[in-house]
């Protein structure tokens, strides 16, 4: 476990931080005073003050960071602005949060999410341009006999179009495409003899191991593939095509991720797959050892889920901020703090619960269970 260690502390940096500097770049930007920029919670290893004041540190818990603003008390001050007026100069009111207009508070918030964003469609980008990305079309070698695929209609040399209303770009999105769905059929476009052709497939869902050996509920077809005309198309791309195709990926991720959350809550969804922290940790060592890039990729990935989660709107989290703001465009008013209060119960109620739940499921994946 030890050798997971400093891998899991590389990645959780470089990703926490990245989102943490979005909501600081943006409170510097208006003018909101920042007293703490924080990775990491609990105490103190090691930190130093900036010329304005910031105190920039790195924390004992190295599960997230937070950006504290001037002023800030608790996280029911937007309800308080009349309290706040008398307990601060004139000058010190220039730098409170609380009191920037609302735009500017929404665009502070939201800038940590899409620093995320940013953070992997730069590193797909960096991918894509230096070592380049694989179009290698996907053809079909072989069927299993009563596999899914067989009783489907698939046959041997059908290539593989598209998936579930996904565009197929190499062989490499075969598995991930059924790996990622989570619908009880798939949808396979296949182009046979020049004709394109629909065919819905049930898969079957056996316990497996992926590339790392860890154990996984896999979504099989029973498919072999081999590349078309037996040749490999890895191009490096340039800048403009690069950026589109990293966008595209982030915009995949993001849709896989809600489709899931959407399966978990209907109740059809692999509740199993669903990791924290350790097994983060775990994964992130087994891919360091592949590698600098396979590395980077999962940096990107886990970058895209960071900023995604914290969009939720859910209290305590971004997004649930972001709903706030949404309530006093409409009202013309803040919430009261009694009603905020209520809202970050549910909240906490509900983050504590996710987190219960993956930290179980890490612990049985490492057997303790």
């Amino acid at each position: 476990m030890f050798d997971f260690i400093i891998p899991f502390l590389v990645l959780i940096l470089v990703v926490v931080f990245i989102h943490e500097y979005g909501h600081y770049y943006f409170a510097k930007k208006y003018g909101v005073g920042v007293t703490d920029f924080s990775i990491g919670f609990g105490k103190e290893i090691y930190g130093w003050n900036d010329k304005s004041g910031t105190r920039w540190k790195i924390c004992m818990i190295p599960l997230g960071g937070y950006v504290k603003f001037f002023g800030d008390r608790n996280v029911f001050s937007q309800a308080d602005q009349d309290k706040i007026l008398k307990q601060y100069s004139e000058i010190d009111r220039k730098k409170l949060f609380v009191l920037k207009p609302l735009y500017q508070r929404a665009l502070i918030v939201a800038a940590g999410p899409f620093a995320n964003f940013i953070l992997a469609i730069f590193i797909f980008m960096s991918i894509y341009m230096f070592i380049g990305k694989d179009f290698t079309p996907p053809v079909i070698n072989e069927i299993k006999r009563d596999s899914p695929a067989e009783i489907a209609g698939l046959k041997k040399n059908d290539m593989i179009l598209e998936i579930d209303g996904n565009k197929v770009e190499s062989i490499l999105d075969v598995s991930k495409l059924i790996m990622m769905s989570t619908t009880e059929y798939i949808d396979f476009k296949i182009s046979r003899y020049d004709k394109d052709i629909l065919l819905k497939i049930k898969p079957k869902i056996i316990q497996s191991e992926d590339n790392l050996g860890n154990k996984v509920n896999k979504r099989i077809v029973g498919i072999t593939l081999i590349p078309y005309n037996n040749e490999i198309n890895h191009v490096k791309l340039g800048p403009i095509k690069a950026l589109t195709h990293s966008v595209s990926e982030v915009y995949f991720v993001c849709s896989s991720s809600l489709k899931y959350l959407g399966s978990m809550i209907s109740g059809s969804g692999d509740t199993s797959q669903l990791g924290g922290p350790i097994r983060i940790a775990k994964i992130s060592g087994q891919v360091a050892e592949f590698g600098i890039i396979p590395f980077l990729s999962m940096m990107a990935y886990i970058s895209v889920s960071l900023g995604l989660i914290n969009l939720f709107p859910i209290p305590l989290l971004d997004g649930g901020h972001l709903m706030f703001y949404g309530f006093e465009k409409i009202l013309g008013r803040p919430l009261s703090q009694k009603t905020q209060e209520g809202f970050f119960r549910i909240g906490m109620f509900l983050l504590l619960s996710l987190m219960f739940f993956a930290t179980f499921n890490d612990l049985k994946d490492l057997g303790l269970f």
